[in-house]
């Protein structure tokens, strides 16, 4: 039987802001639940990182009455991005997650790698396979990371936000599965991470070198599985869930620990 998916809600008449030094920002408000709930608005956020935000940037984060800022950057993100800004009142948390292309010298090699070099680690596909693969290693590997966060939302720590480097795989997939948990179908998941593909959203590609040649099309075409949201992605990372633990709902009990009482907790947090 095909789901229904409730329609979109009306367009708020507030646009989503454009902030000048944080990227991929977003409400996760309004998608809909498989019950016919909705995610509340203003009570969990996503984006990039906050290093580079503006002091207008950071007034406007300032005014979301966030509890907690869950940061998965890891050590080598942070001495090459900075400290989030410091929002008062807003505790702070950091949770290191694998970035999905992992590795200093990985990323050093997509910086400053030629031609060749990033055709061999890149091409045929083999990027887009990395991508696939490690979404499927944090689902299998992280269950304490993910484990963690939904707790703390179903205790305490919302309004939220969630932030990674780009905003899109480690982020992407701790807001994910977060909404695994309030009932949100795969559909309408898949649809909110697409949306870190909007041009306004994307995370800018750092090459070391500015040459023409190291920003040639066969060079962004080889870098773009990295800093694409690819719906094979994500589907990756359910199906991860579907062959290891028979479904979202023992995902949820034996993965992430999360029992009927601490589920009705944070969906009553969390949705309308």
């Amino acid at each position: 039987m095909t789901q229904q998916i409730p329609p979109a809600p009306p367009v708020s008449p507030q646009p989503e802001p454009e902030l000048t030094g944080v990227r991929n920002f977003r409400d996760v408000g309004g998608l809909p639940t498989s019950d016919g709930r909705r995610v509340r608005t203003g009570r969990l956020f996503r984006s990039g990182h906050l290093a580079h935000a503006t002091e207008t940037d950071a007034e406007f984060l300032g005014s979301l009455g966030l509890h907690t800022v869950f940061d998965f950057r890891n050590a080598a993100d942070h001495s090459l991005e900075g400290p989030d800004v410091a929002l008062p009142g807003v505790r702070n948390v950091n949770i290191p997650l694998s970035d999905p292309a992992d590795g200093r010298e990985f990323w050093k090699m997509v910086r400053d790698g030629d031609l060749d070099q990033l055709r061999s680690l890149l091409g045929d596909g083999k990027a887009a396979a990395r991508m696939s693969n490690s979404y499927r290693g944090m689902i299998r590997h992280r269950t304490a990371e993910h484990s963690r966060v939904v707790h703390a939302l179903a205790e305490d720590s919302v309004p939220a936000l969630m932030h990674c480097a780009a905003g899109k795989d480690r982020a992407g997939l701790s807001i994910a599965v977060t909404l695994l948990a309030l009932g949100v179908p795969r559909e309408a998941i898949v649809a909110d991470y697409l949306e870190s593909n909007a041009p306004h959203n994307r995370y800018r590609v750092r090459r070391s070198s500015e040459s023409a040649e190291a920003r040639s099309p066969e060079v962004m075409e080889l870098l773009a599985p990295l800093f694409d949201a690819r719906a094979e992605y994500l589907t990756a990372a359910f199906d991860t869930i579907d062959e290891h633990w028979g479904g979202v709902d023992r995902y949820l009990e034996q993965g992430l620990g999360l029992t009927p009482e601490a589920l009705d907790r944070l969906r009553g947090r969390l949705l309308d």
